[in-house]
């Protein structure tokens, strides 16, 4: 595993390496000539030497991943003790957390990568200027019919591209939820959607300005007949206009204002990339545009992925429905279906919407609750109200078809590391915080180690709220026994003065029947999944460069002779597209039939669960604390339990209290509650406390 990962991290380094150097003179006149001096053939054209220095490297570090995490989750079967010195080693100080205006909390880590990425489009955007600028001259310009000051104003805006392609390179691998790559540098791809953010921003701005220093070139010039261009074998104006146009609407849309109160033209807006990619090929032909080809290959090959697993309906065997307007949904999955605590899974319920896909964060543990899987989701969007008000209706379904993703999350997590715990939630915040007790309950119960110490603070509006703590134990047929457990639960209810009189409110379990065609959760790939992962991405790479190389020598090849100066630039990037799309198609299809066929083969014939709905649901326990309760977890819970009405924490007094000396500080929530614990954390005052934002979906 170390020896891979160092591979893989050195390969990295290479790739970054070549980033740097792209820009200069000796790399441009003398590194790449002599390179396309060896690598340029009959087979593959100019288009192979700059797949091979920007392509191949990433697809190579994306197999060595694979099998990286492949092993890995066959280690984390014996699961480790903890290691102390995750949290005392010299990087501790570059972990913590710093509130950077608009890019909201960062670590040091994060922060120095970014000032650094920056300092290469600086760096490249200056020296991509100092070469083209050395070659203006008054008698060069007049060549072109221009003045010196306007051939400098071309040069700006070919740069302002150049450079965009950098950001576009590396876009997409933060939104591949099951990338490989991801997790050697311990991100997920929850975490992982700001850098896609930052990103964004910064391409779209730069083709922006890409775009209108040109427009005001051809307008002074007066050629603004080239804003009509579509060249053959050139760059395509056009084509780079309508993809510039596609960018614009994407991003006008992510803008807090429009993306949080009207989230669907967001995202359906966003599938807009397709037609970004495809005019991008076009403008500027497929030989320059793989340079961003992996990352984008990738991010295909996983989309693809998900769009097969998503198309068969999932068992849904219960459904817990809490007075505050929340569900717990619960699965039948696969034995072999293993995730970590904070992972999501992708939800779409076809008699609500069949195009709406919603993220949840599963609040089971796979290996506390073997055969199920549980999310959390709380009725305050359109799409949940509408799916509370179909299950907990008066006549509710015996039924629901639901289709899933996922579930995607980080490949380990180590809570037994640090001495305590500190869990700060406020409202549905606490959904995550559900699947780390439950697997904690798992380590100490089931394996016999010693957890840290956990002080749960969870904040909530009204106290029908509280009733969301009940999901802390499993519905049934798990130990819930967790009184080794050092458990301490402060909720805090912040718009009642004192708890309600009225006791009518229930927490409610239904159950639902079986549909023949309903199978229960499984890893799309199977179990050995990142190992398949790893030869599809192989074998459909192999088999593009197979069809590319055949169709160029045998089609391409006798019309153009390598000279890029006859055959379309669009007709080239369409077949390349095509065969790319193929490949692709071709080999996660057979992966994925292949495992399928396994998974039904070796998954447990589901059980007949026809019945009523139990007659003598329980009462909500946070409404009856007071009565004699025959379960003692439940008991347990209530004793560790403390509610306070009409107040909030005092989380920093909270905080500086632990005195362990490893406090594992984690936070779910609002934007301003998560600040507020970063500030607290980063203070510097308490040297203990290690901070750790958790994102959720519910």
């Amino acid at each position: 595993m170390k020896l891979i990962k160092e591979l893989a991290m050195l390969v990295f380094v290479g790739y970054l390496f070549l980033w740097v150097i792209t820009p200069t003179y000796v790399y441009k006149q003398k590194w790449l000539v002599r390179v396309r001096a060896h690598t340029t053939s009959t087979y593959f054209g100019t288009q192979g030497p700059t797949m091979l220095l920007y392509t191949f490297p990433v697809l190579l570090m994306a197999v060595a991943g694979s099998i990286y995490l492949h092993l890995k989750k066959k280690s984390n079967r014996n699961r480790d003790q903890g290691h102390k010195e995750a949290t005392s080693d010299n990087l501790t100080i570059w972990r913590r957390p710093m509130i950077v205006k608009t890019l909201g909390i960062v670590t040091k880590i994060e922060l120095a990568f970014f000032i650094m990425f920056i300092a290469l489009l600086v760096w490249s955007f200056t020296e991509y200027l100092h070469l083209s600028f050395a070659k203006i001259t008054p008698q060069s310009a007049a060549l072109y019919g221009e003045k010196v000051w306007e051939s400098k104003l071309a040069s700006v805006a070919l740069q302002f591209g150049l450079i965009g392609n950098i950001c576009l390179a590396f876009m997409f691998f933060p939104v591949t939820r099951g990338s490989s790559l991801l997790p050697l540098f311990g991100l997920t791809s929850e975490a992982s959607v700001k850098y896609h953010i930052w990103l964004g921003h910064i391409v779209m701005t730069l083709f922006t300005s890409h775009g209108v220093c040109y427009i005001i070139c051809w307008i002074v010039t007066k050629q603004t007949s080239e804003m009509l261009k579509w060249a053959k074998t050139d760059i395509s104006v056009v084509a780079g206009e309508v993809s510039l146009v596609a960018g614009l609407i994407m991003w006008a849309t992510t803008f807090p204002q429009i993306r949080r109160k009207m989230f669907e033209v967001f995202f359906y807006t966003h599938h807009l990339y397709i037609i970004f990619i495809v005019f991008f090929v076009f403008h500027v032909g497929i030989g320059y545009a793989s340079i961003m080809l992996p990352g984008f290959y990738l991010f295909m090959m996983d989309r693809f992925l998900r769009f097969l697993q998503s198309r068969g309906s999932v068992r849904l065997i219960s459904t817990r429905i809490l007075p505050c307007e929340t569900l717990e949904l619960n699965f039948s999955k696969s034995q072999g279906l293993h995730y970590t605590p904070t992972s999501i899974i992708f939800i779409n319920v076809p008699s609500i919407s069949k195009t709406q896909w919603h993220p949840f964060t599963i609040t089971s543990s796979s290996n506390l609750e073997p055969e199920k899987l549980s999310v959390m989701i709380k009725g305050e969007g359109s799409w949940s109200k509408k799916l509370y008000q179909i299950l907990s209706s008066p006549n509710p379904v015996d039924r629901l078809d639901v289709c899933v993703e996922g579930p995607y999350g980080p490949i380990s997590t180590n809570f037994l590391r640090h001495d305590m715990i500190i869990m700060v939630s406020g409202g549905s915040g606490i959904t995550p915080f559900i699947s780390i007790f439950r697997e904690l309950v798992f380590t100490t119960e089931t394996l016999k180690c010693n957890a840290p110490k956990i002080l749960m603070i969870s904040v909530f509006k009204d106290s029908s709220d509280l009733t969301m703590l009940e999901l802390l134990l499993p519905t049934h047929g798990t130990p819930t026994e967790f009184s080794k457990l050092e458990l301490q639960i402060e909720a805090y209810v912040t718009r009642e003065k004192q708890q309600p009189t009225n006791d009518k409110k229930q927490v409610q379990t239904i159950w639902l029947k079986p549909n023949p065609s309903d199978a229960p959760i499984t890893p799309i790939l199977g179990q050995n999944g990142w190992l398949w992962l790893g030869a599809i991405i192989s074998c459909s790479f192999m088999i593009f460069l197979l069809s590319m190389g055949a169709l160029t020598r045998f089609y391409i090849y006798p019309i153009d002779k390598n000279t890029y100066k006859v055959y379309s630039y669009a007709s080239r990037g369409a077949l390349n597209m095509l065969l790319i799309c193929t490949s692709i198609v071709v080999t996660c299809s057979l992966g994925f039939l292949w495992n399928k066929k396994k998974n039904a083969t070796d998954s447990k014939k589901i059980q007949n669960m026809e019945g009523a709905t139990p007659i003598g649901t329980p009462n909500s326990l946070f409404y009856n604390a007071d009565r004699e309760l025959e379960s003692l977890p439940q008991q347990s819970l209530i004793q560790s339990t403390n509610v306070h009405f009409g107040e909030r924490p005092d989380l920093k007094r909270m905080l500086f209290e632990q005195k362990e000396s490893s406090v594992g500080v984690l936070v779910c929530g609002p934007k301003k509650m998560r600040h507020e614990v970063a500030n607290i954390c980063s203070a510097g005052l308490a040297s203990n406390l290690h901070f750790e934002s958790i994102s959720f979906s519910w």
